[in-house]
């Protein structure tokens, strides 16, 4: 027997006739969410590897002062996204980011992976292939790709960056969004960068000493538990002024008494 491809699609030459074996099939064949998860593991076994292998870039290492705008791009639909569309979105909006914000001025991150298992029960198609290969119907089938389940109002890509780039970085997600299946909306968060605080509540908490910042996000001090050891400077400080004041209101106290 011999093989060969033409327009997407295998020839096998079998038995003395030519019977096309289907391509790839397309992406929409797999779009709306039917099943359970069904991930890889020591029982589902090759699995062919993502496509999407990176999903920060940019200036990933900037501190959390340097980029407080963010930008999200929304899934409005309930649905599967495949591994190669999180590629091409990717790349599409780093391209452009990259043109108009520089590489160094942006920290762009997919929040999407891809950990879901798509079957496919391969069988040999067109005239002649029902003397070969007939097959069962609802059949398991084989691992043929990954893809991601996206859920609507779930985060799909968030970038950070300076405030004057966020009409580039909209244009960005737009650019991106266009690969992705069903309905998306690009919208500019209220938090400072990746982080779960407001702009105006997170410089107010910045100017008071009572924020930790920890890499790409921060903590805020509530005030409680034995956090002395650990405040910072300017908490501390200003607890022993609080403690000093206190205790000589005390002693004045005593003396008048």
């Amino acid at each position: 027997s011999t093989q060969s491809t033409w327009g997407g699609a295998f020839w096998l030459q079998c038995c003395g006739r030519k019977v096309e074996i289907m391509g790839r099939r397309p992406a929409t064949c797999y779009r709306y969410i039917t099943s359970k998860p069904y991930i890889k593991s020591r029982y589902c076994r090759g699995v062919p590897d993502s496509k999407i292998r990176q999903f920060d870039i940019g200036n990933k290492k900037a501190k959390i002062e340097e980029f407080p705008a963010c930008i999200h791009c929304v899934s409005m639909e309930q649905e599967n996204v495949s591994s190669e569309a999180l590629e091409a979105g990717r790349i599409a909006a780093n391209k452009y980011l990259v043109k108009t914000c520089g590489k160094d001025g942006f920290h762009l991150r997919v929040r999407v992976h891809p950990f879901h298992v798509l079957r496919i029960n391969k069988m040999l198609s067109c005239a002649g292939a029902d003397r070969l290969q007939t097959g069962m119907r609802g059949a398991f089938g084989k691992p043929i790709g990954l893809v991601g389940r996206v859920y609507v109002g779930q985060i799909m890509m968030s970038v950070r960056t300076i405030d004057r780039n966020v009409s580039n970085a909209l244009e960005a997600f737009r650019r991106g969004s266009q690969k992705f299946p069903g309905r998306q909306r690009n919208v500019l968060s209220r938090k400072w960068g990746f982080t779960s605080i407001e702009k105006t509540q997170y410089q107010k908490l910045d100017g008071e000493g009572r924020l930790v910042k920890e890499g790409l996000s921060a903590r805020v001090y509530t005030g409680k538990g034995p956090l002395f050891a650990h405040l910072p400077v300017v908490l501390k400080q200003k607890t022993l002024q609080t403690t000093l004041f206190s205790s000589c209101q005390q002693q004045t106290a005593t003396q008048l008494f």
